[in-house]
């Protein structure tokens, strides 16, 4: 089997990626902070903002393709920690896509529907980017800078992503289901829409990306839906209290990071490769099933 290195293997995405890849590849994955075994899984911790680090795991394991998922993914933390995410988000993925290109090998990058504005959605791999806040700009930043040192890097814009929590990591659902179980108020969106899909779908995107894409690609859901009607579907699969769900709007919340309204993505080209997001009501089920 092939040897593929996982980077943020312990991280939600990551995590997916390496139950789905570990069927047809000879996995290896990084982590930082959060340690943890997975079955079949060579993992190892790597720092990957020390550049001799990341070139020993290069030199070490010698890989034939490389998926880089790792990041600090939380704008509200990337606006006000600017130089930490800074490292990791845009320094090191340009660091990995320069060893890709020095080795040969395909690289692929999770980039994020954030590096756009929200005025003129549904967004093509054409349209141009213009982000709101820190984190979409580190993203921006990253896309062009792996683009340059190794053209053939597949830049993957990933949606709002969902699903269960994997050992050390959650998606925004737990939270949501949490907050209605305990009878508190949930207050979600009604001007911001995404085209989310579920951590193993994504997965399932990021892995034909690899085989079939170079430079930009979008692997959003098939449909745009607002925070807020996602949570009425949530609450129907799951059968929770609904009394407690409320309408607001992003203005009504202080948050450190700007957001934009409407990042739904236009993946057209990805379906024409044979990525096939089910629909949400499918992917809920599927996650409720799983409980």
């Amino acid at each position: 089997m092939k040897k593929l290195l996982i980077t943020g293997s312990s991280g939600f995405l990551g995590w997916h990626l390496c139950q789905l890849a570990k069927q047809e590849w000879e996995v290896s994955g990084t982590y930082f902070s959060h340690s943890l075994e997975i079955t079949g899984i060579n993992m190892l911790k790597v720092n990957l903002t020390n550049f001799q680090q990341l070139q020993q795991i290069f030199i070490e394991i010698q890989p034939a393709a490389v998926i880089h998922t790792a990041a600090l993914s939380q704008p509200n933390f990337c606006q006000t920690h600017s130089d930490e995410s800074h490292a990791i988000n845009v320094i090191a993925s340009c660091n990995i896509a320069g060893l890709c290109a020095d080795y040969s090998i395909p690289c692929v990058f999770t980039s994020t529907d954030l590096v756009f504005d929200g005025l003129n959605a549904p967004y093509k791999e054409t349209d141009p980017v213009s982000p709101v806040n820190i984190y979409g700009e580190q993203k921006v930043m990253a896309e062009e800078g792996m683009l340059e040192r190794y053209p053939l890097t597949a830049v993957c814009r990933m949606p709002l992503m969902f699903g269960m929590a994997t050992p050390t990591a959650t998606s925004f659902i737990q939270s949501f289901i949490q907050t209605l179980k305990e009878g508190k108020e949930l207050n979600l969106f009604i001007d911001e829409f995404r085209t989310p899909v579920s951590g193993k779908t994504a997965a399932k995107g990021l892995l034909l990306a690899l085989e079939k894409v170079n430079g930009r690609i979008h692997l959003g859901g098939k449909e745009r839906i607002s925070r807020y009607d996602f949570g009425r579907l949530l609450v129907e699969v799951f059968q929770l209290p609904t009394d407690q769900l409320k309408a607001c709007r992003q203005q009504d919340v202080k948050m450190a990071a700007p957001r934009p309204g409407d990042v739904s993505l236009n993946s057209t080209k990805a379906f024409a490769l044979g990525y096939q997001p089910p629909s949400l009501l499918e992917e809920l089920v599927g996650c409720a099933n799983a409980v």
